[in-house]
């Protein structure tokens, strides 16, 4: 979170959390002072003890001038068959308040027009949750097409593509702007039926799946339920902490090792596997992991910021 540019962490709507590490939830604060002044709600999402350690990061804190900020947070705590439900508001200094009913814990955690958040409890010694986002469809507009017909993107595009995936009809009549190519003529608004709009610019197809799991124990049981979880991900983001021959010091701390993360991948069905939280001690033998990751995955991996201390 704090790699991000401050103008993307301010659209952020929903933050999901494997655990509460130092190294996993400390980026929270940056987030929080970024997110002060905004009017739509931060729904935050985590194994159990988040609604604490949330309150335990707000409590930090002096609140005595934020009386009319907007900002509400909404924390979810998610067990083995229930999700807690704590709201935090700016206006009371954000003490909290506690929804008195808690909802079960199934499997998904959010569910709309759009994609579907799923959730699994696993143990790092401590519960941690690997998380997955899966698109009922993915909608590619052809640029080519758009140029052609004179349309340029904008928020125009972002209703079009609310409109696909809501089911909006398709003999309805939908209102874009089309921008001149004579010099100084203004823009107007073109109409045409949607369903005509959307054979010609929207290539819909299959929908995406991107699964994330770090620090998770090497135990039959969480290899088990990683591999069912990440079935068919089209991206899989995993740690890959030790080599396989530190599988006894891998159990000491609790961490997977990269033949492991490797072969759970390769079972899973995964198409592109990206690896990262290395331990530190590899930092002189840099290939040594994506080496074996590769090597037990059957196919080339990719790297995302290797190294976090632990």
């Amino acid at each position: 979170m704090n790699g991000l540019p401050d103008g993307l962490i301010i659209k952020v709507t929903d933050a999901f959390v494997t655990h509460t590490h130092m190294d996993h939830f400390i980026g929270f604060d940056h987030l929080l002072r970024n997110m002060l002044g905004s009017e739509t709600p931060l729904r935050v999402y985590g194994p159990p003890n988040i609604i604490d350690c949330v309150a335990g990061k707000l409590k930090g804190y002096a609140w005595n001038l934020i009386a009319n900020y907007p900002l509400e947070i909404e924390v979810y705590g998610i067990s083995a068959y229930r999700i807690r439900h704590v709201s935090f508001r700016a206006k009371d200094g954000f003490a909290h308040r506690e929804d008195p009913e808690q909802r079960p814990f199934e499997g998904t955690v959010v569910k709309n027009d759009q994609f579907t958040v799923k959730a699994v409890l696993l143990k790092h010694d401590i519960d941690t949750l690997g998380w997955s986002i899966e698109e009922d469809f993915h909608i590619n507009i052809d640029k080519a097409a758009l140029t052609e017909m004179g349309l340029e993107p904008g928020p125009w595009l972002t209703d079009f593509k609310k409109k696909i995936r809501s089911g909006f009809p398709e003999d309805s009549i939908f209102s874009f702007p089309v921008h001149s190519k004579a010099e100084g003529e203004a823009a107007k608004n073109l109409e045409m039926e949607f369903g005509e709009l959307k054979r010609k610019i929207a290539n819909i197809t299959r929908g995406q799946k991107v699964t994330y799991v770090m620090d998770s124990s090497p135990t039959p049981e969480n290899i088990r339920k990683i591999t069912a979880f990440a079935s068919g991900s089209d991206s899989l983001y995993m740690e890959a902490y030790f080599l396989d021959e530190d599988i006894e010091r891998a159990r000491e701390r609790n961490h997977l090792t990269a033949g492991i993360t490797g072969r759970i991948a390769r079972e899973a069905g995964v198409k592109n596997l990206h690896i990262m939280h290395y331990s530190p001690k590899y930092s002189h033998m840099a290939d040594a992991i994506p080496r074996e990751a590769s090597e037990a995955f059957g196919a080339k991996v990719n790297e995302a910021s290797p190294y976090i201390k632990d």
